[in-house]
């Protein structure tokens, strides 16, 4: 039992004597340095991302409006009976 609490003090006295340094600017337990380091790796993490949702949604998006403009040219009776009933089925659930 007694290990355990001269272990306890000392850590305790340990952590009043580090929070007593003013060279280290702490808030919140985390260093400047470290939120800077944080907020460069989610800044450059953001922009990645952005350029990913860029790439990967714009292009095949514009992959499937080709493909269905070149399905509708060549065949526009089907294309037209889908058209309709898409506006059926959009209407049905939009009317009040």
């Amino acid at each position: 039992m007694s290990d355990k609490t001269a272990s306890q003090s000392n850590a305790s006295d340990t952590a009043s004597s580090n929070s007593g340094n003013p060279s280290e600017s702490h808030q919140g337990g985390v260093s400047d340095q470290a939120r800077q380091t944080a907020h460069r790796v989610a800044s450059g993490a953001m922009g990645f991302g952005h350029d990913a949702a860029q790439y990967y949604v714009r292009e095949p998006a514009k992959d499937l409006v080709s493909l269905a403009k070149d399905y509708a040219k060549d065949h526009p009776d089907v294309a037209a009976c889908w058209a309709f009933g898409l506006g059926v089925i959009v209407g049905w659930k939009l009317r009040p």
